[in-house]
């Protein structure tokens, strides 16, 4: 049975910043539950230090690159955590992440969360996610 997606939007303000209040899943066979993800290297060291944009990019690189070790993509998101030390600055650049989500064509539920450090001094958004097929 293929993957079933239903939004669930009480109100429409939310889909016009890319993502649903809810999302109904059905028919799904695999679950894919990502650790956060950040602007690491392969080689596990931090990268981009003080350029939100630059982190955000990679952090949503190495999502997918979990998503595809998976057998997934972003296309496959249906839930969304995203941390931050600085929503402001995030917010800044959070169109380029909206739009490759919207690329995908997916808009998951989404949580943003200002956080006073991660795991890593110097890094600045982490990004959490879950996928079905």
């Amino acid at each position: 049975m293929a993957m079933e997606r239903t939004a669930v939007n009480p109100w429409a303000w939310s889909v016009e910043l890319g993502y649903n209040q809810g999302e109904i899943v059905s028919g799904h066979t695999r679950t894919l539950y990502c650790s956060g993800q950040t602007a690491m290297s392969g080689e596990g060291k931090p990268q981009h230090a003080g350029d939100m944009g630059a982190q955000l990019a990679l952090s949503l690189d190495n999502l997918e690159a979990v998503l595809g070790e998976g057998g997934m993509s972003l296309a496959n998101l249906v839930r969304l955590n995203v941390y931050t030390t600085d929503v402001d600055r995030l917010f800044e650049h959070y169109g380029a992440l909206a739009s490759r989500l919207g690329a995908a064509g997916v808009a998951p539920s989404t949580t943003m969360l200002g956080v006073t450090r991660l795991a890593i001094p110097g890094l600045m958004v982490e990004l959490e996610g879950t996928a079905v097929t």
